[in-house]
């Protein structure tokens, strides 16, 4: 997988980061770009969901409170343009209402404000690797149905 984005190793992962607080997209995209992501932002969940359509991302690092909408609603339209996207909520009100709300909205994890960056770091990685276990699962059920059907098809006939 293709976690820092070696050319060898196909196309960067892209990341698409909601929050209305700019000095937090910025510290967000300098420290993630530094790992070897790319890095989009939007400030709002408007700007995400045209952006979102336009573009393909492998995650968007999504911020409670936006000024147009709660971003647990942006979850489940984000989910429209990018159904395998992995979606981390990102916090200042934590409480249990908040965290089932996200997970129960397609949240794949949830991180509280203030935050730290290695465990954003640390969680992004965790995400992004269940996010390839599952594609690589899922590319060998397609090929086995594949393989399965064309015996089927080769007896028929």
């Amino acid at each position: 997988m293709n976690i820092k984005g070696d050319r060898n190793m196909g196309p960067p992962i892209r990341i698409l980061v909601i929050d209305d607080d700019e000095d937090i997209r910025k510290i967000l995209v300098a420290v993630l770009e530094k790992e070897g992501y790319k890095v989009d932002t939007a400030k709002n969940g408007k700007e995400a969901i045209e952006k979102s359509r336009k573009n393909f991302y492998n995650m968007s690092l999504v911020d409670v409170k936006l000024p147009d909408m709660e971003g647990i609603r942006l979850l489940t339209r984000i989910k429209d343009t990018t159904p395998k996207m992995v979606k981390i909520i990102i916090t200042g009100y934590p409480s249990l209402q908040n965290a089932i709300g996200a997970v129960n909205q397609g949240a794949d994890s949830f991180i509280v404000k203030p935050f730290k960056m290695e465990s954003i770091l640390q969680t992004i990685k965790k995400c992004l690797k269940k996010q390839q276990e599952a594609k690589e699962y899922s590319q060998k059920k397609v090929t086995e149905f594949i393989q399965t059907r064309a015996i089927e098809l080769e007896a028929a006939s």
